[in-house]
């Protein structure tokens, strides 16, 4: 078994700022690769049902929790307060096999 993190978001923002919401994941990504407790970092996206999905791999919770408190991080968070039609649902789980 291993000790990394998954983690799942699905972020549904406004449709008017569905093209901003996701703007600024992608601008992100590039740092958060980089980041040390980083393993994988992906952004979906479904424009057509007007969703935008991360599927991310930490190191451990440690890791996860040091990318949230990240400046680029909490910027994207500032502006969702705004840009979002429903909460961000975000998810962790560890892999059993």
């Amino acid at each position: 078994m291993t000790n990394t993190l998954f983690g799942f978001a699905k972020i549904t923002p406004k449709s008017e700022y569905f093209t901003d919401a996701q703007d600024a994941i992608l601008d992100i990504v590039e740092e958060t690769r980089a980041e040390p407790g980083c393993i994988q970092f992906t952004v979906l996206a479904d424009p057509d049902q007007g969703h935008v999905f991360l599927f991310e791999e930490w190191q451990d919770e440690a890791a996860l929790k040091e990318h949230h408190g990240k400046p680029y991080t909490k910027a994207v968070m500032d502006n969702y307060d705004n840009w979002l039609a429903e909460p961000l649902r975000f998810e962790t789980m560890t892999k059993l096999i």
